[in-house]
C-alpha cells in the first residue's frame, strides 16, 4: 500500500539547513510550524513545546517567539512556491467543470482573520486578509496574497486577476465589482464572472448586451439575472464569456464560487488558520504560509485506499500515523535522517 508523506517530506525539507542556528535551525523551525498546523491534538504552542521537551528536544517558547519576530520569510515562501509548483506539475484533475469544459473556474476571494493583540493594534492592524485564487478543477491555490489592514478587496483585485491564465475564469463576489475594475478586465481580455450590486444603473442595448453604470466608468457587458427563490435573493452577474456559454451555465459558474468558501472553512477548522499564536506581523505571516503549505501537502500525498481520498481522510490518517511519535517534529526528523523503517497503519515508511 502507498503512503507518500515521508517521500514528500524528504523532497521538500531536506534542502533546508539544520545547523544554521544553534538551538532552533531552519529545518526544525519549519517543522514546528507544520507540526502545529497538521497536528489536531495541539491547541497551543505550549502543548507543542511540552511534547517536544518530553521527547528530548530542548526548545523553549521564548526562542521560538524571537525567531517568529526576526527570521526571514524566505524559507517559507520558497517552500510554498516549491510545493505549489509540484501541485501544478502533478496536474491534479478533478471532475471537469460541466459548465465550460474549455475553461478552469477560479473563484477569487479573501478571508478576514481578526487580530486581538494590543501590540498589533498599536501598529494600526486590527485584521489580516488572506487573498487567494482557487482552482476548482485541481482544488489547489494558484496564487495567494497576505495583507495587514482593512482596505477594500477591489484594491487588490488587479493583482489577483493578473495571475489568471488564458483559459481561466475569475469568479468574484460584489466586493470586487468596482466599475473601473470591470472596465480594466474587459480591456485586458480577462475572463470573468462577477456579481454586481442591484443599485447599479442598467440600460439594455439592441445587441442584447447592457450598459452598466454611468459617466466615464460605464461599460458594456453581458448581464445575467437569476434568483434564489428559497432565500428570495436576486443575483445580477456581469461576464464577458461568449454566448456559447448559456445563461444557466453562467449561473452555475457563479454558484461554484462557493468552493473557495469551503477552502477557507477547511483551513480554519482543521489547519488552525484563525488560531493565531504569534503577536508579530512576521510571525503571523509565517503561520499563514504554514497553513497553505500544509493544505498543499494534503493535496499531494497519497494514503492507503481503505482510508479514503478526501483531504480530511488524509489529515486523519496522518494524525493516526503521528500518534506513534512524540510529535510531527520527531516524525519528520526520523524521516529526514533515515531512521529505522516501521509498519504504520497499513503502509511501510
Amino acid at each position: 500500500m502507498i503512503f507518500t508523506f515521508p517521500k514528500l517530506v524528504k523532497q521538500l525539507l531536506s534542502k533546508f539547513p539544520e545547523r544554521d542556528y544553534s538551538v532552533l535551525n531552519t529545518r526544525l523551525f519549519i517543522s514546528c510550524w507544520l507540526g502545529f498546523a497538521l497536528d489536531q491534538s495541539l491547541q497551543s504552542m505550549r502543548d507543542l513545546f511540552k511534547r517536544l521537551n518530553q521527547g528530548g528536544k530542548q526548545i523553549n517558547i521564548s526562542t521560538f517567539s524571537k525567531a517568529n519576530q526576526h527570521r526571514s520569510l524566505q524559507p517559507f515562501q520558497k517552500l510554498y512556491q516549491d510545493i505549489l509548483k509540484s501541485v501544478k506539475q502533478k496536474k491534479l484533475q478533478g471532475k471537469a467543470d460541466r459548465a465550460v469544459d474549455d475553461h478552469e473556474i477560479c473563484p477569487i476571494d479573501s478571508t478576514v482573520i481578526t487580530l486581538t493583540s494590543k501590540l498589533l493594534w498599536a501598529l494600526g492592524y486590527h485584521q489580516v486578509k488572506l487573498f487567494s485564487v482557487f482552482n476548482n478543477r485541481s482544488q489547489s491555490v494558484d496564487y495567494s496574497l497576505i495583507h495587514f489592514g482593512q482596505e477594500h478587496d477591489y484594491k487588490f483585485a488587479t493583482q489577483m486577476t493578473d495571475n489568471l491564465g488564458e483559459k481561466q475564469v475569475g469568479v468574484m463576489d460584489r466586493g470586487f465589482a468596482a466599475l473601473e475594475y470591470l472596465k480594466q478586465l474587459q480591456e485586458e481580455n480577462k475572463r470573468f464572472v462577477i456579481r454586481i450590486n442591484t443599485n447599479y444603473k442598467l440600460e439594455p442595448l439592441e445587441n442584447g448586451e447592457w450598459q452598466v453604470g454611468t459617466g466615464k466608468k460605464q461599460g458594456i457587458y453581458r448581464v445575467v439575472w437569476f434568483c434564489d427563490l428559497e432565500g428570495k435573493t436576486e443575483y445580477r452577474i456581469v461576464t464577458n464569456l461568449p454566448d456559447t456559454v448559456s445563461n444557466e451555465e453562467i449561473a452555475e459558474i457563479y454558484q461554484q464560487r462557493w468552493r473557495i468558501e469551503l477552502f477557507w472553512k477547511f483551513l480554519k477548522m482543521h489547519l488552525k488558520l484563525d488560531r493565531l499564536i504569534s503577536k508579530s506581523v512576521n510571525g503571523i505571516t509565517i503561520q499563514l504560509y504554514s497553513c497553505l503549505i500544509a493544505y498543499l501537502i494534503l493535496l499531494l500525498i497519497e494514503i492507503p485506499e481503505m482510508w479514503g481520498d478526501k483531504l480530511l481522510d488524509k489529515l486523519r490518517y496522518l494524525q493516526g500515523c503521528m500518534s506513534q511519535e512524540f510529535s510531527y517534529i520527531h516524525w519528520i526528523d526520523r524521516i529526514l535522517h533515515n531512521r529505522p523503517i516501521r509498519l504504520m497503519m497499513g503502509a511501510i515508511i
